[in-house]
């Protein structure tokens, strides 16, 4: 049996160009016999229906057909991991349609093949991995210099003005935060994050 997996990160993500690969694919190679399987959740984990579903019908001489090598896992040692499990604990076939070389089938089960293809998998699984780690300490890096340069992130908090004014002359004039926070139903931490936000003046303590 052949089995098409498919996966992106949120539902928001379309599988559209996947699944037009896998189209091209079965028409290229004259199949019509194939069951597919599709997550749209992260790959941080194997905890998903659809590839958990997969991995539970897989059996030996079948075949997972994936996009590209990260559709099994989001780092080094998981792509490593499934790409094992798949091809030397069940005894199935894996085709990476972006990466020929990595084919398990029959034209690749010589010894020569399969250390081509074990070898092109390190490789490009660490790769994979180093550009991820690369990415995110991009972003951390820009965010830090717009930090910086004083840029704000996130939403800023829009107050009703005709609301905190009654709430700022008492704090300002030196009202006892109990009697305060009791007086307008609010709470210390809403309080002080009103005086934060709102630069509100320091406080005029009465005796």
């Amino acid at each position: 049996m052949i089995y098409s997996y498919q996966r992106v990160s949120s539902r928001e993500q379309h599988l559209e160009r996947q699944e037009e690969a896998f189209n091209k694919f079965c028409l290229e190679n004259e199949i019509n016999e194939y069951q597919i399987y599709q997550d749209k959740q992260s790959g941080k984990n194997f905890e998903r229906n659809g590839y958990q579903e997969m991995l539970a019908n897989l059996q030996k001489g079948d075949v997972v057909v994936i996009k590209s090598l990260d559709r099994l896992g989001r780092n080094y040692d998981m792509m490593i991991e499934q790409w094992t499990y798949i091809t030397k604990t069940v005894g199935a076939d894996i085709v990476v349609l972006d990466m020929p070389l990595l084919d398990t089938r029959t034209k690749n089960r010589d010894i020569t093949g399969k250390f081509i293809s074990d070898m092109v998998l390190q490789v490009l699984s660490y790769f994979a991995q180093i550009e991820r780690e690369n990415i995110k300490k991009r972003q951390r890096e820009g965010i830090d210099i717009a930090l910086k340069n004083g840029v704000k992130f996130g939403r800023e908090v829009q107050y009703d003005t005709e609301k905190l004014e009654p709430i700022k002359v008492d704090y300002e004039n030196g009202m006892k935060v109990d009697i305060l926070l009791e007086k307008h139903g609010i709470s210390r931490t809403t309080l002080f994050k009103y005086v934060k936000q709102n630069n509100w003046k320091a406080r005029n303590k009465r005796g």
